[in-house]
């Protein structure tokens, strides 16, 4: 399960609809926008994305997840558009049947979206605003 929502990441929708009775391990990774960067104060994050591109290559890390780990699935929520902080900009469960592959499985979905996915960040300052290489 990949989206790209425009909307608050709904966490307690998303364990319903992947929680089943023979996982014995549910890991979530919220990303949640900080309120300071590079020394600076951040007032708002703003993120976009190719979609299509997005939305394919978001497939293929949850693909590879299942494949490379033993899980039993894996869902990547990632929000689009302006957030302040503390809001969750990104959502990451895994479903297994043991904690180990599922904290692995979870590692290796993060750092792959922030390698790979076309999705990208501003930073909003007090005092202006950037683009953010990916990887932060």
């Amino acid at each position: 399960m990949v989206r790209l929502v425009r909307e608050a990441i709904d966490l307690t929708s998303l364990r319903a609809a992947l929680l089943r009775p023979e996982d014995g391990a549910l890991v979530v990774f919220e990303g949640t926008v900080r309120d300071h960067a590079r020394g600076r104060r951040v007032c708002a994050l703003e993120y976009q994305a190719y979609e299509p591109m997005a939305l394919k290559k978001l497939e293929e890390i949850c693909d590879r997840a299942r494949r490379d780990f033993d899980i039993r699935e894996i869902a990547i929520v990632h929000r689009l558009g302006r957030l302040l902080p503390g809001q969750c900009s990104v959502a990451i469960m895994i479903c297994a049947a043991h904690r180990a592959p599922a904290f692995e499985a979870c590692r290796f979905a993060i750092d792959s979206l922030k390698k790979t996915v076309p999705i990208w960040k501003k930073e909003y300052y007090e005092d202006g605003a950037c683009w953010i290489e990916s990887g932060d």
